[in-house]
């Protein structure tokens, strides 16, 4: 995992125990979405958070990340799994962090079956990392 500062403004005071929160983050992320956890999900997004799906479809609100999320989490484990690895973080404010992942997917066999390339702004907001700005990107193979 690589990191990022522009300044040293933009670095957080502890940035070592910000990487620890962001990468719980991202591991509950993985661990809602295997165990398909709606709620769990939905709680990682501040009220007002953008996501953008891995195809394209724009979600505004947690309101609406919810109804999308219950809609297609239910049962998504049946088709296989997602392990969520951190690549880069880019402190863009001491609160504000760019977190770009790598997902890897893979069959119910356990065989590889895709890869995705989530970016998550996560902003920090009474000490707790929430998901604010995100798009999911699918990697096509050239």
């Amino acid at each position: 995992m690589s990191l990022d500062a522009t300044s040293a403004d933009h670095r957080p005071a502890d940035a070592d125990a910000d990487l620890r929160s962001l990468r719980e983050l991202i591991a509950s992320i993985e661990h809602a979405q295997a165990n398909e956890l709606v709620d769990a999900f939905v709680g990682l997004f501040r009220s007002d958070a953008i996501w953008t799906t891995g195809h394209g479809r724009r979600l505004t609100g947690r309101d609406a990340i919810a109804t999308f999320t219950a809609e297609v989490l239910p049962g998504a484990s049946a088709h296989g799994r997602a392990t969520y690895e951190i690549e880069h973080v880019l402190f863009i404010r001491p609160d504000v962090a760019a977190v770009k992942v790598i997902q890897r997917s893979y069959d119910r066999n356990g065989r590889p079956d895709g890869v995705g390339s989530p970016m998550y702004v996560a902003a920090k907001e009474d000490g707790r990392w929430l998901l604010t700005a995100n798009q999911n990107t699918i990697v096509v193979a050239e």
